[in-house]
């Protein structure tokens, strides 16, 4: 007999998941609506980081950077236009494999491709911020600038939500 709010649902195709009686399916269609929504989020954020930076190469200033910054900006770019890929790959890989019955497969790799856009796009900000501290302010400075706006990424988008997770899941 299951315990009490044990989430078990009973029945073939069902999923086990706290609060929640769905199929393996419907799981599936509720976790890529919500991972969609997440990418909307991190894509808009990325396309307009990624479109300023394109810009950057075509003012004066451009010419007045060193080659040390040259090569950070070229990083940058590379970088964000490596996140805006990935973050846009899971609408082109549901696009491509919808009505063929492996939405649950769908999900797992799109919300692999949102994780790694989400590393990558932690790179761009750090390059760009890099890039733009170095222009901006004493050299001395910037690393530890860098250094503690890095670490508070880490810990919002990483560490806490790591943190939650293994402190609210059960193992069984």
């Amino acid at each position: 007999m299951d315990a009490p709010n044990s989430g078990q649902a009973g029945g073939a195709g069902a999923s086990r998941d706290e609060g929640r009686r769905e199929t393996d399916f419907e799981r599936a269609d509720r976790r890529w609506t919500e991972l969609i929504q997440e990418v909307r989020v991190a894509q808009t954020g990325v396309q307009i980081l990624f479109g300023f930076l394109l810009t950057v190469a075509f003012t004066p200033r451009y010419t007045q950077l060193d080659h040390v910054e040259h090569t950070i900006y070229v990083v940058t770019v590379v970088l964000g236009s490596t996140a805006t890929g990935t973050l846009i790959a899971p609408v082109s890989f549901h696009r491509i494999v919808s009505g063929r019955r492996i939405k649950p497969q769908a999900v797992v790799w799109a919300s692999r491709m949102t994780f790694v856009g989400l590393v990558l796009l932690l790179g761009t900000l750090t390059s760009a911020l890099l890039l733009v501290l170095r222009v901006a302010t004493d050299d001395t400075l910037v690393p530890w600038l860098v250094g503690v706006v890095v670490g508070w990424y880490l810990l919002c988008w990483f560490v806490l939500p790591a943190w939650a997770r293994h402190r609210h899941t059960s193992e069984d």
